[in-house]
């Protein structure tokens, strides 16, 4: 996998960018690696560039990237530079794909909204923050409806995920999804519990702020094991950390590695709902290519999720650290980190506190809202059961990719 950047000011980076394009000056960085320095970032970006403006597009499409660092995809792997690399190789450079980052075009809020709105051709965030433009995200929400990672790969690359996910974003709200890495959301505990002893009961978190991000049901669950949910914009999560704003927040060890490592004590892995960063396409956008182009963008997207479920497995344990025991020189044993795993106790009662399948009376109304858009079907109990079709300790890297549109 990419080795992560050296650091080099956001003011070089930007300087190369706009003269090379920020797709080639990423490309480059990633190559570097620990090599990297504003030079041989220059040249390797005006070699990337030349390489990749030899053919003449056909197509030329915006990526909008809702991350703020370059180094982003060797610590939580989201294959945005993985699939720009595939896909222009695989149509000999007749798509063209310019990534603007750096929340410079849209952030975790918005990048769906501009895609519908035509601003953009292509996004990246999560489905969580999508959902508050688009809430049929929100049937990845449910609490405890995936078993582990493994159980999140298999429905993706499932023929039912077709039916059950990706056809209603199309008809409903005008986009594509294409590939996701995949994590179960946890609760991430702030500076005030670096020196208390680790959270081993269910009832310890009882009162606490959690900042929790547009999804609904999210929402719910927290509050359903009666934690105060707090909805707060990525952006402004250092500061509500700092200031005692939260206690913790409700999101993925690699997230907040990538960006706020320093203000986490304890990660308590709550192993709550889906935790997605996606890639989708303009629908609108897509069905205008040839039918040769549409093609080689879905085989792009499975050679890229194919991809991102190994790096990301090997990020999360090699670079992260999110594991117990950890190992060292991770981000998280760098900045002392403590990896909390709860009893399976905790985790049966968190299930039955706030799941639909123990207690499903909070959940009808978004149960109803969200069977409707699916075409009248109990969409919670289909993906539940699709997650339960291989067992719950089956390995990520044993999950079997499929062509998930071809069936």
């Amino acid at each position: 996998m990419e080795k992560p950047c050296s650091p080099i000011s956001r003011r070089d980076f930007l300087r190369i960018s706009r003269r090379f394009g920020v797709s080639s000056t990423l490309m480059a960085a990633i190559s570097l690696g620990a090599t990297l320095t504003v030079s041989r970032l220059a040249k390797a970006a005006e070699n990337e560039h030349k390489k990749r403006s030899g053919t003449k597009a056909r197509v030329t499409l915006t990526y909008g990237l809702a991350v703020s660092r370059t180094e982003w995809e060797a610590i939580d792997p989201i294959g945005h530079l993985k699939f720009v690399q595939d896909l222009e190789e695989r149509t000999d450079g007749e798509i063209h794909l310019e990534i603007i980052d750096q929340n410079s075009i849209c952030t975790q809020l918005d990048c769906v909204k501009r895609a519908r709105e035509g601003i953009v051709d292509l996004y990246s965030s999560t489905t969580q923050n999508a959902a508050g433009a688009v809430p049929y995200f929100n049937v990845l929400d449910f609490p405890y409806m995936f078993p582990g990672r493994a159980a999140q790969y298999y429905f993706f690359y499932h023929p039912q995920s077709n039916r059950l996910l990706r056809e209603p974003l199309q008809k409903d709200y005008g986009i594509r999804f294409l590939f996701t890495n995949c994590r179960l959301r946890e609760i991430l505990m702030g500076e005030r519990w670096r020196e208390k002893p680790d959270i081993s009961a269910l009832e310890e978190l009882s009162g606490v702020k959690i900042r929790v991000t547009a999804s609904r049901p999210g929402k719910l669950a927290l509050e359903l094991l009666n934690m105060e949910a707090i909805p707060i914009p990525w952006e402004e999560l250092g500061g509500a950390l700092k200031h005692g704003m939260v206690d913790g927040i409700e999101s993925y060890s690699s997230a907040v590695a990538s960006e706020i490592p320093e203000l986490i004590s304890q990660a308590v892995n709550l192993r709550l709902f889906s935790a997605n960063e996606h890639t989708a396409i303009s629908e609108k956008v897509f069905q205008k290519l040839t039918p040769d182009l549409q093609s080689a963008i879905m085989e792009s997207a499975y050679q890229t999720q194919m991809a991102t479920q190994m790096a990301s497995e090997v990020a999360f344990f090699n670079t992260v650290g999110s594991t117990a025991p950890q190992k060292e020189g991770t981000i998280f044993a760098r900045h002392g980190i403590r990896v909390v795993e709860l009893a399976r106790s905790e985790l049966e009662k968190a299930e039955q506190l706030c799941s639909p399948q123990f207690n499903p009376g909070p959940w009808e109304e978004w149960r109803e809202k969200l069977n409707r858009i699916a075409g009248d079907i109990d969409i919670y109990q289909e993906i539940f059961n699709i997650a339960r079709e291989i067992p719950a300790e089956t390995l990520v890297e044993n999950v079997g990719p499929r062509r998930w549109w071809k069936y």
